[in-house]
């Protein structure tokens, strides 16, 4: 990045600083260094609080309870002495490896705990092990990079030599599923009037005046941080200019802007994406700064900074 900033960087780490962010939270934030921060904070007289001094602010808390053990996460291995890959970490060296169990065609499996290899030979003709048992530690590794049953299967089938039916392995992968503890996410805890966040959906199929057609609208959501409010619009074409105006109307409603909004990477407000310093339209910047607000851009795939529009864009699909 270059040593100096662009204005509308500028200008929002100004406005930032304004709110009485933190340089750590301004820093977090906009992806600036602190000396960077502090030197045009001072600048525009924007009272800088010294560390110790800073202004309290809220700490988001975690949903769930976490446990950091990672072998917590993992059921145990109990009473199996068949063939593992001895280094499932490295997928791209897998060995060939022999099922030693039944097809999944003649094979019971049960949605219960897995039965150990004493306890199958004692209840033969109840209940049989199912025939993913010996791949525990290759379906773990595939749920934990977010893959689904059937590119695990694919995969047990090409390089591993499963012979075992895909639901197999479907039924296999949703107990496991049901063990693992669902991913913590923090709270985002924001102050009334504070920040706004701001996205685009598929809205419903409308007949447009002037073709008496039904085309497919787009639904706007602004939605406030604080209070969860939203404002929702339909259109039939996007633009910056009908951005802009969506925005102006949604302030309209609302009776006023928030100092801080929180959008996507979409055309209409974010010509460039970049991590660090990504450039605003020009348009949409301006009636924002008329308005007496900054655009905070998320970072590239990272949609949980603005969950609360997320929601409120899926809520009111359903009701569409």
């Amino acid at each position: 990045m270059a040593n100096v900033l662009k204005d509308e960087k500028k200008q929002q780490i100004i406005a930032l600083g304004r709110l009485g962010w933190s340089l750590r939270k301004i820093q977090e934030a906009t992806r600036v260094r602190r000396e960077t921060i502090s030197a045009y904070l001072r600048g525009a007289g924007v009272e800088i609080w010294p560390p110790g001094r800073w202004r309290r602010e809220s700490k988001a808390k975690p949903a769930i309870e976490v446990i950091t053990g990672s072998d917590a996460a993992k059921p145990a291995l109990a009473g199996f002495a068949g063939p593992l890959n001895p280094n499932p970490e490295n997928l791209s060296t897998r060995g060939k490896a022999k099922a030693s169990s039944k097809p999944a065609i003649e094979v019971i499996t049960d949605f219960g705990v897995g039965l150990s290899g004493k306890e199958s030979e004692n209840s033969k003709g109840v209940c049989s092990a199912s025939s993913c048992e010996p791949y525990r530690e290759i379906i773990e590794l595939g749920l934990s990079r977010d893959r689904n049953a059937m590119a695990i299967w694919q995969d047990l089938v090409s390089d591993y030599g499963f012979q075992g039916g895909y639901q197999s392995v479907r039924r296999f992968a949703y107990k496991l599923r049901g063990a693992q503890l669902p991913q913590a996410r923090a709270v985002i805890l924001t102050a009334p009037g504070e920040e706004g966040q701001v996205d685009y959906g598929s809205g419903p199929m409308v007949r447009e005046p002037q073709s008496s057609k039904y085309r497919r609208t787009r639904l706007f959501v602004l939605t406030l941080g604080y209070s969860r409010k939203a404002v929702r619009l339909l259109v039939f074409r996007s633009s910056t200019r009908i951005w802009a105006e969506l925005h102006e109307k949604a302030f309209r409603r609302l009776g006023g802007a928030p100092r801080i909004l929180v959008l996507d990477n979409l055309r209409e407000g974010v010509l460039v994406p970049d991590l660090y310093d990504p450039t605003l339209n020009p348009l949409y910047r301006d009636v924002l700064a008329h308005y007496g607000a900054v655009a905070l851009p998320c970072r590239i795939q990272d949609p949980d900074r603005k969950g609360k529009v997320e929601s409120a864009v899926g809520h009111t699909k359903k009701l569409l």
